[in-house]
C-alpha cells in the first residue's frame, strides 16, 4: 500500500497540535523543509511532533549540505530517531532557498553523494577520516538507535542516478504530471538495471503538487505558487532540459532569468506571472476530489511506494493561520480522496 505524507511548514507553538490533526486524518508522515531565512528550525518542532504522535513518520523535507556539517545532521537526525521511536526520515537535497538566501551555492551532485555517505557512516556508529584525526559521534549506538533511512529528493537524471545507488528513498521532485513521473520512474529503474541494485533494496516516492477543492478555479489558483516553485527546480543554473518535454522548457527558460527567489514559496513572487492556468493543470493536481483521485492514481500506477502532498494554504499571514489553513484545507483530501488509497 502507497503511503501517503504532507509536507508542513514548522511553526513555533503549532506545528505539533498540526501534526496530530495530520496523523488523525489518516496520513503517514509528514515532513518541514530545513529553509532558515524562510522558516523556523525544524529540528525542534520535528521533536515535538514525535512526542504529540505516536504513529506518524516524520523528517526534514528537505534538508541538505550547504548550512550544517554532516556530523551535525547526523546528531540531529538521531536525536529525532530515538525521540520518536524509530519514526525519523532524513530527506535531503542539494538545497536551493536555503543556500540562495545566505548567499551560498546549491551543493553539487557529486557533493551531495559524498555528504550523504558521510551522514550514513556516522549513523552506522562509524569513525570518519578528518584531516589528522578519527571522527565518530560517541553517543550513537546503531545497535540502540536503529539508522535513520536518507531521503534523496531529485529532480535531474544525474542526481536521481546518484540516488538510486546511494539513498534508502529516492523521492522524486519533477511535478504531478504523468509524463514526467513517468520518466523519472523509467530513468531510475533503467540505472537500476545497469548497476543490479535490486528495486526491492529501497524504496521510490515522489513529492506532488495537490491541492483539492471541489472549486477548481480555486484549486488552480493555489496551486500557482506551488507550481512555480517546484517547476523551478529544472530552472537551475546548469540542470539539463534535453529530456524536459517541450510544454515544460517554455516555463524552464522563462524561470531561469524570470525567477524571484526573494520570493521563494511566497504567493508576492514575480514569476509567477509567467505560469498560466493550464501550465499549473498540467504540471499539478489541482481540482475537486474525483478528479484527484483519478490523477494520483494514475501516478501510484507507475510504482510509486509513498508519496509527499505538498498543499496550498488560503491563507497568507501570519504563519501560524497559514499553517492552520494549510491542514483545513487538506482535510478535504482526507475524506473523500485518501479512503481511495487506503
Amino acid at each position: 500500500m502507497t503511503e501517503i505524507g504532507i509536507v508542513m511548514e514548522p511553526v513555533p507553538r503549532c506545528s505539533a497540535e498540526m501534526a496530530s490533526l495530520i496523523e488523525q486524518m489518516g496520513f503517514d508522515m509528514v515532513l518541514c523543509p530545513d529553509t532558515q531565512n524562510l522558516s523556523a528550525d525544524p529540528y525542534g518542532q520535528l521533536s515535538l511532533i514525535a512526542n504529540a504522535t505516536s504513529t506518524l513518520k516524520m523528517g526534514t523535507g528537505v534538508t541538505h549540505p550547504v548550512t550544517r556539517e554532516a556530523a551535525v545532521t547526523a546528531s540531529a537526525m538521531a536525536s529525532l530517531q530515538e525521540e520518536s521511536s524509530g519514526r525519523a526520515i532524513c530527506g535531503i537535497g542539494r538545497g536551493d532557498s536555503s543556500a540562495a538566501h545566505i548567499g551560498k551555492k546549491q551543493a553539487t551532485t557529486e557533493e551531495l553523494r559524498d555528504y550523504v555517505l558521510r551522514v550514513q557512516s556516522y549513523l552506522r556508529g562509524e569513525s570518519l577520516d578528518v584531516g589528522t584525526m578519527k571522527s565518530p559521534i560517541r553517543w550513537i549506538d546503531p545497535d540502540i538507535i536503529k539508522p535513520v533511512p536518507m531521503d534523496i529528493a531529485c529532480t535531474g537524471p544525474k542526481t536521481i542516478a546518484m540516488a538510486c545507488d546511494v539513498a534508502e528513498r529516492v523521492t522524486f521532485a519533477v511535478g504531478s504530471a504523468p509524463e514526467r513521473m513517468s520518466w523519472a520512474m523509467n530513468t531510475a529503474l533503467d540505472h537500476i538495471n545497469q548497476t543490479g541494485r535490486e528495486r526491492d533494496d529501497f524504496k521510490i516516492g515522489a513529492y506532488v503538487n495537490l491541492i483539492c477543492d471541489p472549486d477548481e478555479k480555486k484549486a488552480i489558483a493555489m496551486a500557482r505558487m506551488l507550481t512555480g516553485l517546484v517547476a523551478h527546480f529544472t530552472a537551475m543554473k546548469k540542470a539539463p532540459t534535453d529530456h524536459l518535454p517541450d510544454r515544460q522548457k517554455e516555463i524552464t527558460a522563462k524561470l531561469k532569468s524570470g525567477y524571484d527567489m526573494k520570493n521563494h514559496s511566497s504567493e508576492k513572487g514575480e514569476h509567477l506571472e509567467l505560469i498560466d492556468d493550464e501550465f499549473i493543470d498540467w504540471f499539478s493536481i489541482a481540482g475537486p476530489p474525483q478528479k484527484c483521485v483519478d490523477r494520483l492514481g494514475e501516478l501510484m500506477e507507475l510504482g510509486l511506494d509513498y508519496v509527499y502532498l505538498l498543499g496550498g494554504s488560503p491563507v497568507a499571514e501570519p504563519r501560524d493561520a497559514r499553517l492552520r489553513a494549510m491542514v483545513n484545507q487538506t482535510e478535504i483530501f482526507a475524506k473523500e480522496v485518501l479512503p481511495s488509497f487506503k
